[in-house]
């Protein structure tokens, strides 16, 4: 099941300036986090060794391994069993079956003063800025959810 894909962001009333790939740089950001904290899931560490490496040598962004390893879609299998609670508690929201506290601080955090979450720049300094919450974010869900 998917979790999220850049095409249901581009289709609608997405902004037709931006190109279609601008539709999963929310999503890239995230799966950048999760790779560089060894979240990923087995599936990449055996089909995705050349993009995972130049991801964590930041050759390429999360938004351009979410596409060429993953089709532009953000799967469970793209994470490991700490890596998917993570994510459903904290990406998909407290139901499951949407979005969670995740949207909502890279809209605050990188999308402020833009207009649209998807005119954000797919930028490691985009990403940069991002990183840190997402780190208290992860610490937080993690001290409740050890025991």
């Amino acid at each position: 099941m998917a979790i999220d894909r850049a095409d249901w962001h581009s289709g609608g009333d997405f902004p037709s300036e931006l190109s279609p790939e601008q539709g999963g740089t929310h999503i890239g950001m995230f799966l950048a986090w999760i790779i560089l904290h060894g979240l990923q899931g087995e599936f990449h560490d055996e089909e995705s060794v050349e993009e995972l490496d130049a991801l964590r040598r930041r050759q390429i962004t999360g938004c351009q391994f979410l596409f060429k390893a993953c089709d532009g879609k953000f799967w469970h299998e793209d994470l490991n069993e700490e890596g998917l609670a993570f994510a459903a508690s904290y990406y998909s929201g407290p139901d499951g079956n949407g979005y969670g506290q995740y949207l909502e601080d890279y809209e605050q955090l990188v999308a402020a003063e833009l207009p649209t979450l998807y005119h954000v720049e797919d930028s490691w300094s985009n990403y940069d800025r991002l990183e840190p919450l997402i780190d208290s974010r992860y610490a937080d869900w993690k001290a409740k959810n050890s025991s």
